[in-house]
């Protein structure tokens, strides 16, 4: 049970388990995506997903990684955004628990793919159309899964509990501030991919996501160091 009370040791706990978790979801998040190139971005990716399985798999298990710290994230989190208001807590940990499903869903996409490549390599009497459209699919909906989850669904959560920090105080106004204005870049590039107007993982894209991968760096490393600024947040919490 995560207690509110003022510069309890819980409290300074629930802070550097916090900051921990976003630490480890931001380092697994790209190193699951680097190990998943052969098989996402190679063009010959039926014939190199099997040469690189151990890779892959790898990569799955740091995308698991990244679903067990963004639980993490929003079981320690959602107390205090609950406390503020019940409404955004609820909101926060529902569009929370949406990401983690897209990203679920995006790593069976990748381990199937996989399954798909194993299959393309050890036939012999191949029906190539069929595995190109099967595998072109696949890598579609990891795309996809990648666009509804850490782009569109964590522009909204990370909104919800930056609002309640900035509100209330929790951590700095700065910081809240730029957690807002990072979670507004990285929903509105979304729809911009969404539209086709930039491309996944471009420069552009990549740009939107900076200040909110800048951001949550920041808060995990004053979350450790420093903890929530809870003399504020009890008192107007309470009144």
């Amino acid at each position: 049970m995560i207690v509110l009370t003022t510069g309890t040791k819980t409290d300074r706990t629930n802070a550097v388990f916090t900051g921990v978790f976003f630490i480890a979801a931001t380092v697994s998040a790209i190193t699951g995506l680097t190990l998943y190139d052969p098989i996402i971005n190679h063009a010959d990716y039926l014939t190199m997903g099997a040469k690189n399985a151990t890779q892959i798999i790898f990569g799955a298990l740091m995308e698991l990684i990244l679903v067990s710290t963004a639980i993490g994230t929003g079981i320690m989190l959602y107390p205090y955004v609950r406390k503020y208001n019940e409404s955004l807590g609820l909101g926060y940990v529902c569009f929370r628990l949406l990401e983690v499903v897209f990203i679920l869903v995006g790593i069976v996409s990748v381990l199937a793919l996989l399954s798909l490549s194993h299959s393309y390599t050890n036939t012999t009497h191949l029906d190539l159309t069929a595995y190109q459209t099967t595998g072109t699919a696949l890598r579609a909906i990891h795309d996809w899964t990648f666009i509804l989850g850490p782009l569109f669904m964590l522009g909204i959560n990370t909104f919800l509990y930056s609002y309640v920090f900035y509100q209330s105080k929790l951590v700095p106004g700065k910081l809240a501030i730029l957690g807002i204005g990072g979670a507004v870049l990285v929903f509105i590039s979304a729809p911009l991919v969404m539209f086709g107007i930039i491309s996944l993982l471009s420069v552009w894209q990549v740009l939107l996501a900076l200040p909110i991968a800048s951001y949550e760096m920041i808060l995990a490393l004053w979350l450790i160091t420093k903890g929530f600024n809870l003399e504020h947040f009890t008192k107007q919490a309470h009144g």
